[in-house]
């Protein structure tokens, strides 16, 4: 049991990393670096320094992400070269979490707990986990200039880039907070650790130009009993902005 919760915790590390820019690599060894905005059947449109670009999907060889990289530095530089993860105001009482960084909340099982230590980047502002250590949620949002669509492609291959064995199962669109998201489900097994497989769900949620992931995740096997409990702990997702601390601050 315990080496499935340390593979677990090692995936964390990967999964906290957001939608930075993409090096998309190009068959006649052009790479170009920015985001994607829209993908279609044959095309990517992607937003770079100089532009809009629309690319052939049969030209593309590979895609990958910097971890983080920011101007002047590269993704091979050490972790302390990252984005240090901010300090999040938040409390978790009686099944009601509040992030008062974020303005949002979330209802989760009355025996989780709030898990500070395994937010690894800016963009997370929640992380949570089970009391046996062995399901997670975490709460990522940026901001992001395409569609809901080409956000959650991005994430799907950032997840892609970090399972191995990895398999998109489905998706669907969803109302949450009376704002277009959608639910993904997928899977893969850690490269590290065990090899564990694991399964996920995601609920992506839109904005404006602002995008919220809120993913569930734990070990494959429990995961179809897990299930509806994971799905209501995403529809339970609501927006705090404009609200007083009192207001958000009631279940």
């Amino acid at each position: 049991m315990h080496r499935v919760r340390t593979s677990l915790l090692i995936f964390l590390a990967a999964l906290t990393l957001p939608a930075a820019g993409e090096e998309i690599s190009l068959k006649d060894g052009t790479k170009i670096v920015g985001h994607m905005t829209a993908v279609t059947a044959d095309k990517i449109e992607v937003e770079t320094s100089y532009g809009k670009m629309q690319l052939k999907r049969s030209d593309i060889v590979g895609i990958s992400f910097p971890e983080n990289a920011g101007p002047g530095k590269t993704a091979s530089e050490p972790a302390a070269a990252k984005v240090e993860a901010q300090k999040v105001d938040e409390s978790l009482t009686n099944a009601q979490y509040i992030n008062r960084t974020g303005k949002f909340t979330l209802t989760v099982p009355s025996d989780w707990s709030i898990a500070p230590d395994l937010r690894r980047s800016s963009d997370t502002l929640a992380a949570l986990n089970s009391r046996d250590k062995m399901q997670y949620l975490m709460v990522i949002q940026e901001d992001y200039p395409g569609s809901l669509e080409s956000y959650k492609e991005v994430t799907m291959l950032n997840a892609r880039r970090n399972l191995a064995n990895f398999e998109e199962l489905a998706q669907s669109s969803a109302t949450i907070d009376g704002k277009g998201a959608l639910l993904v489900f997928y899977r893969g097994n850690l490269e590290k650790g065990s090899n564990l497989p694991v399964e996920f769900v995601s609920a992506i949620i839109q904005a404006g130009k602002t995008y919220t992931k809120v993913t569930v995740w734990c070990v494959e096997p429990l995961f179809h009993d897990l299930q509806p409990t994971f799905e209501k702990m995403l529809s339970s997702y609501r927006s705090t902005a404009g609200q007083t601390t009192a207001a958000a601050s009631r279940p």
